[in-house]
């Protein structure tokens, strides 16, 4: 695509409104459940968050595109977004350190964009209606065409991704000679994730989404880390009975967003699919325990459910919750080692008020290898 002519491109909703604006990107259509994110900064790190997989992203940053993209701050192999909504998409980027400008690197991933729209007005429909599916297309403009194909696309409630976007085969990471060996299940792990748990002298073993518990047990872990990844945890049966296994061992578990819901599902705690999620840099988070408040990266269209937590106060107690809407934003296990948050710790993009979750997770470690 040319990006200097300003190529039309148009975005359809599944209640029937649109909007028409400028192309970038590739030319294509494409299709998925729509969401927006609050970030003021990190468009390269929320594009390539596997949570991201399968939904069109909305950006309420006004500018992206203005300091590039740079290999290292992918936090994955690749773009996982469906597609982008923007209001000023613009090839002049300020970073020398940049590897690339953001419409060649949305060409090498693949992606449709659309820009010169109300993303304000698009925000407040998803705000005022919840979360909902969308297409754009910058070569097909009849909105009845459109439609019929936006039919099609399925819900996000009841979706099975995570094993679309894990790894295939199980993979080593840190140094093997460290005095702590962690199990990862990755459901569509960020790097910074497991960066941080080797910078704390864990040695890794990432495996994909769906190996048996069985398998991962033998890797004779000290401890287990469930990541975060796309999709409705609800379909994740094989995660929640690997799970169970798991807290069968009773050594340290720890839960990063889907990873803190499968943890409630295994604790046979139902999730829900929420109106419009938590997605942004700046979620205000209240610890419990400490009275503390956290600034927080979040990303996540589900929720562990309240009322199912409430029930079970003997076993499981609340340590977090969001203080915009209250919603549970972390659980721990009063009987063994074994807790999680909704948000994300390891930020990238985002505040680091949270990083100590991977000094505790790492000092459960410890004290279970000494007991």
């Amino acid at each position: 695509m040319d990006f200097s002519k300003q190529n039309k491109a148009i975005v359809v909703f599944e209640d029937g409104s649109f909007y028409e604006g400028s192309a970038a990107g590739i030319v294509g259509t494409t299709s998925g459940e729509v969401c927006f994110n609050t970030g003021m900064t990190g468009y390269q790190e929320i594009f390539t968050d596997p949570s991201y997989f399968g939904q069109i992203l909305v950006t309420t940053n006004v500018h992206i595109g203005n300091y590039g993209t740079k290999i290292s701050d992918a936090e994955s192999e690749k773009v996982q977004i469906s597609g982008l909504i923007c209001r000023n998409f613009t090839n002049d980027f300020s970073r020398h350190l940049a590897d690339s400008d953001i419409q060649k690197y949305f060409e090498t991933n693949n992606i449709v964009c659309i820009y010169d729209v109300d993303t304000r007005a698009i925000v407040k429909s998803i705000r005022d209606k919840g979360a909902m599916n969308c297409i754009i297309s910058s070569e097909i403009f009849d909105k009845e065409v459109l439609l019929e194909k936006l039919s099609k696309v399925p819900s996000m409630e009841g979706l099975e991704l995570a094993s679309s976007v894990s790894t295939t085969e199980a993979y080593e990471m840190g140094d093997p000679s460290a005095g702590i060996r962690v199990a990862v299940m990755d459901f569509g792990t960020k790097r910074n994730i497991l960066n941080s748990l080797i910078e704390r002298g864990c040695f890794l073993k990432v495996f994909p989404a769906k190996t048996p518990a069985e398998t991962v047990l033998g890797f004779n872990p000290d401890g287990f880390f469930l990541s975060n990844g796309p999709g409705d945890p609800a379909a994740m049966g094989y995660a929640v009975d690997a799970v169970k296994k798991m807290l069968a061992t009773q050594k340290p578990i720890f839960g990063i967003c889907l990873g803190h819901q499968i943890l409630a599902l295994a604790n046979d705690i139902a999730t829900y699919k929420m109106h419009h999620g938590h997605r942004g840099a700046n979620h205000p988070v209240i610890h419990l325990i400490t009275g503390k408040c956290e600034v927080t990266s979040q990303n996540h269209g589900f929720s562990v459910s309240e009322a199912e937590v409430l029930q079970k106060l003997d076993t499981i107690e609340i340590t977090h919750r969001n203080l915009n809407d209250d919603t549970i934003e972390g659980i721990k296990m009063k009987n063994q080692p074994a807790f999680s948050v909704q948000y994300h710790p390891e930020a990238n993009p985002g505040p680091h008020d949270s990083k100590y979750l991977f000094d505790d997770f790492v000092n459960l470690l410890k004290q279970s290898k000494n007991n």
